[in-house]
């Protein structure tokens, strides 16, 4: 279950609910594994519907017998939680609980009975309806971040007996279920089955793992049964590391400024209904005319409607980018995300799928395919990615029986013979061949040169398109590398963006520096090898480095996988978020001025106030979840 913490902000939790484990604002589990934190939220909205339902009956009766002692009923059943959580927290006196009190007491004392049972009974309507919608909103964004697995199937003397996850240890063999949360990070020893990797990855397709592979905590297994070897604690685990990751309390500029909002707004408010009271009086106006304006005006005073909105609204945009595979530490960095200007990328495992492709063929005397025929030959044994990238380019059957004599001289090159003929492929050093480039194999064949191969990363099948995407919303990419400039000038003309090349880690975090002179910049790498420049960026983006500590540690952003297309996704979903916020900002502060502006002419009465007040709040919190589509 979730639940919202600031107890002057939102309503007050019993004890119970108090245990439950903190993330990053919200309560994600219950530590009692014998209880089901669901069945109380159940019960508790169940007894609430019961007691406003009574109290609306015997405020009807009252109003029918206009019986004065039948509304003071009616009031303490609907508001008696209200007048002692003001009276607990006198010392905040100005919180929602303080305001609706007084209220109604100086509504009681000016003989506004049915206007003192009426503020309590629809603040209370409005508060429950929005409790509701977070309560339901929150537990299935929550059922999305919560991976963790509490329990695990332990081999101990030859069975199996479940344990605490946190009792298992590195090197243990546990069992995994059909349908069962993988609770620890492991290699598979024994069968293989698909797993749902959606929490982790967002990716909908179930993925088969097989013996030897690594499962991470988190997953979900398909429908066999499998026995794996742990390698990480609980407490370092993946699931685990994730929640760190999302359990950054800082807040966003906009939450500072709401909580900031309040604490000023608020006073200010009680001390102009105190003037609308006091003032009129002076010069000899109606007391009960203006007492009855200040009440109406404190009535619609409550920024509840912010200071729920805005918080609901980052933590829908952060479960919505954690159930696409984004995994965002915070609402600050969501925040940032939504005014990102420059995107800068590192090039190899980034841009590039990190594995060589052939670009071109440049023969002497032969064809180019039967260039390619013999390197392709020559090189059958080599296990070197630039052999299997041209092995790849050759594209057909080899046949082994013409191989003969093979050699490989490690960092160099191979030598073999084709078909009777002395094959050698290897580097311009290998072959003694002066002004050769790094990016290409060089060939001869019989001791005589027959032509060089242009090796390159390739491009990962959508990078131009998320390049093109972030174009649209109207974000500058660069490339940051420590490759060389002839390499990266290939990727670079090809997605049409500038680059620098030949880059040590310092000199990008120097290059990071004069970009975020011209707005707000992030960098997406390896998560590793970038650390400091990931550290420099006003957002760091870690690329489908789940599994990793470093990555998890040094980065703003964790995808899940290294799919490019998420950046865009990441951008779209801070925007949307941004909009909502300020949506209801501005919603809440207009509605308010206006009723407070016509209960001061007298053009509005309480009922107007309390409607206008439940309504705004109602709109809002419906409206900040709509965040959590914002990547739809």
């Amino acid at each position: 279950m979730i639940l919202p913490i600031d107890k002057y902000i939102y309503r007050i939790y019993n004890e119970h609910m108090n245990r439950c484990s903190y993330l990053g604002g919200v309560f994600m589990s219950c530590e009692n594994a014998s209880c089901s934190c669901h069945c109380h939220e159940e019960e508790n909205h169940l007894l609430m519907i019961l007691r406003l339902g009574f109290g609306a009956i015997i405020f009807l009766i009252a109003l029918l017998l206009k019986n004065n002692p039948l509304f003071i009923i009616s009031y303490l059943i609907l508001g008696y939680d209200v007048i002692i959580n003001a009276v607990k927290n006198i010392r905040h006196i100005f919180n929602e609980h303080f305001l609706m009190t007084i209220a109604t007491f100086a509504a009681f004392i000016l003989g506004e009975f049915p206007e003192a049972c009426c503020v309590m009974l629809f603040y209370q309507i409005g508060e429950f309806l929005s409790d509701y919608a977070q309560d339901k909103a929150k537990d299935s964004i929550g059922a999305l971040m919560d991976l963790r697995c509490d329990r695990a199937s332990l081999l101990m003397d030859g069975t199996f007996k479940s344990v605490p996850s946190e009792d298992v240890r590195i090197g243990s063999i546990i069992r995994i279920l059909p349908g069962e949360k993988v609770p620890l990070d492991g290699i598979i020893k024994k069968g293989g089955t698909y797993f749902d990797t959606k929490a982790l990855t967002g990716e909908s397709v179930p993925k088969f793992f097989k013996e030897g592979d690594t499962v991470l905590s988190g997953y979900i297994a398909g429908d066999s049964v499998i026995e794996m070897e742990v390698t990480k604690e609980y407490a370092d685990s993946t699931a685990s590391k994730i929640l760190a990751l999302l359990q950054d309390e800082k807040k966003a500029n906009s939450e500072k400024f709401i909580t900031r909002f309040a604490k000023i707004y608020t006073p200010i408010v009680v001390f102009l209904a105190v003037l609308i009271a006091v003032l009129p009086l002076l010069f000899g106006a109606d007391y009960h005319i203006w007492l009855y304006r200040a009440i109406l005006f404190l009535v619609v005073s409550c920024p509840c409607a912010l200071v729920v909105s805005v918080p609901l609204s980052f933590f829908s945009g952060v479960g919505c980018a954690s159930s696409k595979g984004i995994l965002v530490k915070g609402a600050y960095i969501l925040e940032k995300a939504a005014k990102i200007k420059n995107f800068a990328f590192d090039k190899t495992g980034t841009l590039t799928d990190g594995q060589f492709c052939v670009r071109s063929v440049k023969s002497e005397n032969l064809s180019d395919d039967e260039l390619l025929k013999y390197c392709a030959h020559c090189e059958f044994y080599s296990s070197h990615p630039i052999a299997s990238a041209i092995k790849d380019a050759y594209g057909k059957e080899i046949d082994e029986s013409l191989i003969s004599d093979y050699r490989e001289v490690p960092g160099k090159g191979t030598t073999a013979y084709v078909n009777s003929h002395k094959i050698a492929i290897g580097s311009a050093d290998f072959l003694k061949i002066s002004g050769g480039e790094k990016n290409s194999v060089y060939v001869s064949i019989d001791n005589e040169f027959a032509g060089s191969i242009k090796i390159s990363d390739m491009l990962k099948p959508e990078t131009e398109n998320a390049i093109s995407k972030l174009k649209l919303l109207g974000i500058s990419s660069v490339i940051l590398t420590g490759d060389s400039e002839k390499n990266t000038k290939e990727i670079s003309n090809i997605l049409k963006i500038p680059f620098y090349s030949s880059l040590l880690p310092k000199d990008k975090v120097t290059k990071i520096d004069e970009l975020k002179k011209s707005g707000i910049t992030a960098f997406a790498g390896d998560g590793i090898n970038d650390a400091p420049v990931l550290s420099m960026a006003d957002v760091g983006v870690s690329m489908g480095k789940i599994g990793q500590d470093a990555a998890i540690e040094s980065s703003d952003v964790v995808l899940t996988t290294d799919n490019l297309e998420k950046l865009p996704v990441l951008v779209r979903i801070a925007r949307k978020t941004m909009r909502i916020v300020y949506e209801n900002i501005i919603l809440s502060i207009l509605v308010k001025i206006a009723v407070m502006v016509l209960g001061v002419f007298g053009l509005a009465s309480i009922w107007l106030a309390v409607f206008a007040d439940v309504g705004v709040l109602i709109l809002a919190v419906i409206n900040s979840l709509r965040a959590f589509l914002a990547g739809d």
